[in-house]
């Protein structure tokens, strides 16, 4: 199997387990401060959206929350079982898509992409945010969130030895060690909470420190698990949608450990 379909196999059987997104966790105020300051989620009010990596629901959910008139969730593995079941109730302004973020098709005029969290699992993006750009209007436009490399590059450099491990333990092993980890993590966020100056303060403090210890385990269980990831420069997150075509690229460091980047398709220039 190769790498992409690990990934996507992992996630499937990740997506399986563990399938409610209750919470901060699935809230569209975590979906603001993802955005951050280049886009309001009252912007998605009424606009036809499409979301990469829908896994659970859990974005797709915000995005409904946030006022979207139409969401096409594109999930390729398994847990698109999963998807269905937890957007059952929106069906009618939900369409779920079983394929892969390079499969969307193409002139589906829509106002925005979003792919939250799964760009960094893909190990070629490129044709996906193509994909991207292909079914957007003209005028139309993409945000995307990846891991940072910059300003979390000792936790990066951990996280990446522990990652030529658990990415081959069996998941009773693997959620051992999220577990263990869930447990330093708690004094680490009390360590936060007095000393601001720490590394990741800020993530600590305004994001992972708002979810219940659930989900804290979740966020690093997916940190270990998926077979590929990768942790994006600020150049490489500003090329991902600017080699696709994508123009006005913007991006914030948010909470600087990670990277939203927005993009607009231009309109067409008249005959």
């Amino acid at each position: 199997m190769d790498l992409r379909s690990r990934t996507i196999a992992d996630f499937g059987d990740q997506w399986t387990r563990y399938v409610d997104n209750d919470g901060f966790y699935g809230s569209v105020d975590l979906l603001a401060d993802t955005f951050g300051p280049l886009l309001s989620v009252t912007a998605l009010r009424g606009k036809t959206v499409a979301e990469i990596g829908s896994g659970t629901g859990r974005i797709v959910q915000m995005l409904l929350v946030a006022g979207a008139r139409h969401v096409l969730a594109i999930e390729p593995s398994r847990a698109v079982d999963v998807l269905r079941r937890n957007l059952e109730c929106e069906a009618d302004r939900v369409e779920i898509l079983h394929a892969r973020g390079d499969e969307i098709p193409a002139g589906r005029d829509l106002d925005y992409v979003v792919s939250i969290g799964v760009l960094h699992h893909i190990p070629d993006p490129a044709p996906v945010v193509r994909a991207a750009f292909d079914a957007l209007r003209p005028g139309g436009e993409m945000v995307v969130w990846v891991y940072g490399r910059e300003g979390n590059r000792g936790i990066v450099a951990l996280i990446e030895a522990m990652r030529s491990i658990t990415t081959r333990l069996p998941h009773w092993m693997l959620a051992a060690l999220a577990s263990a980890c869930n447990a330093l993590l708690d004094v680490y966020m009390l360590l936060c909470r007095a000393l601001p100056f720490l590394p990741l303060a800020a993530y600590v403090r305004n994001v992972i420190g708002k979810f219940d210890r659930r989900k804290r385990y979740l966020v690093l269980y997916d940190q270990l698990k998926p077979a590929y990831s990768k942790y994006y420069t600020e150049s490489e997150s500003r090329a991902l949608l600017e080699r696709a075509g994508f123009i006005d690229v913007s991006l914030y460091h948010r909470h600087g450990y990670s990277w939203t980047v927005r993009g607009r398709r231009a309109e067409r220039t008249p005959c």
